[in-house]
């Protein structure tokens, strides 16, 4: 039986997402992005006015916060939060500061966990994060970890910005993401790791659509 779930786990700015949505598009499916859900909380939770540090409100919070999906164009899934499309505030810079502090509260990620099982259940999807088939999908029928270096993820991560029209420094960026695999690493709930299972991908030196071939294959193969 082919498979009805992909999980891509793997560090920030390894090509989770170019890889994940490419894939999608590929098998007919759709593709999402966990990270979009902390995001989409974190919007929510700068705009109720609840502390970023109060972490029994952030639970509540994330209890009574109501998470809709939609399907883009580009196959990707895009949050709803209480019946408000959000997408478009999702990468703002302070989203980007306070979603690493709203992300490691464990009831908030109790919380969204389940939300992303429910939108599994849908089947015919690929999703990725950090904690997709440790925590989330243990019972994803393929998951992939995709590595790199920390120096060529932050040249992508660079790139992505100066596409954006932000001029942050590459030694900057290179900071921030050791920082952030710091966190996700070492965290008490669902640290960065992967699976017992998991097919380990190097993507450094082989291009996106090399790495697509390679998980397309698994996915296809008899």
């Amino acid at each position: 039986m082919k498979p009805q779930l992909i999980a891509i786990d793997g560090p920030v700015a390894v090509g989770k997402s170019s890889v994940g949505s490419q894939l999608a598009r590929r098998l007919g499916w759709v593709f999402f992005d966990s990270g979009m859900v902390y995001r989409a909380f974190t919007w929510k939770v700068l705009k109720s006015g609840v502390s970023p540090q109060d972490e029994q409100g952030l639970c509540e919070l994330a209890n009574n916060t109501r998470f809709d999906f939609i399907v883009m164009e580009d196959s990707r899934l895009s949050p709803i939060v209480d019946g408000e499309e959000v997408s478009a505030g999702l990468l703002s810079p302070v989203v980007e500061e306070h979603v690493p502090i709203t992300s490691k509260i464990p009831g908030v990620r109790k919380a969204l966990v389940l939300e992303q099982r429910r939108l599994a259940e849908r089947g015919k999807v690929v999703m990725a994060g950090r904690d997709i088939s440790t925590v989330v999908l243990p019972w994803a029928d393929l998951k992939i970890f995709l590595t790199a270096s920390t120096e060529e993820r932050a040249r992508r991560r660079h790139q992505e910005l100066l596409a954006r029209g932000d001029n942050a420094s590459l030694d900057t960026v290179l900071s921030e993401l050791q920082k952030r695999d710091e966190m996700d690493m070492n965290r008490a709930v669902s640290p960065l790791r992967p699976a017992d299972d998991a097919v380990v991908i190097d993507t450094e030196g082989v291009s996106l659509e090399q790495v697509v071939d390679r998980i397309y294959a698994l996915a296809v193969k008899p």
